[in-house]
């Protein structure tokens, strides 16, 4: 197929990941397991933007649209509950991602997307919890089906 022009490649290239400032990390953010629109609650401001979202792994990045590089992440290995927002935030249709040390708050354009991001969301946590029971425990295969096949509703983790 033709090749993109460098300043397009550089583009394509800068798109697949996301850069960690913090911790000096790229991730990528290619192939994605899931991707789709939600309306974010900016953490400082608390003013709400549209933002494209990347699920990728146990990553799930935001960017300011489906072209850009994402700018923020949130590690769903560090979540702690994924659940409906709508009465916290007054918000039909809203989601809250429970973290050690963040709560973030989205909402979908349906309730359909709403339960199929909850259902994205919290299997990618289980998945991550496995992982992490599995590498750091020795106890390969005991996780493999702690999914709660229940897509929309509520996934809580005692992590501390």
């Amino acid at each position: 197929y033709p090749r993109a022009p460098p300043a397009a490649r550089a583009a394509m290239e800068k798109k697949q990941g996301y850069y960690d400032a913090r911790t000096a990390q790229t991730y990528d953010a290619s192939s994605p397991d899931f991707q789709g629109w939600l309306t974010k609650r900016s953490v400082w401001l608390q003013d709400w933007r549209r933002r494209y979202f990347i699920l990728k792994d146990s990553k799930l990045f935001f960017a300011r649209n489906e072209h850009a590089s994402p700018h923020g992440m949130i590690d769903l290995a560090n979540c702690m509950t994924v659940k409906s927002a709508e009465m916290k935030v007054r918000k039909k249709n809203a989601i809250e991602v429970s973290t050690v040390d963040t709560t973030f708050f989205m909402y979908a354009d349906t309730e359909r997307e709403k339960d199929e991001w909850i259902g994205a969301i919290g299997k990618a946590i289980v998945q991550a919890s496995s992982t992490f029971t599995n590498d750091d425990m020795k106890e390969d295969g005991e996780d493999d089906d702690d999914e709660d096949g229940d897509e929309g509703e509520q996934y809580d983790f005692g992590r501390k």
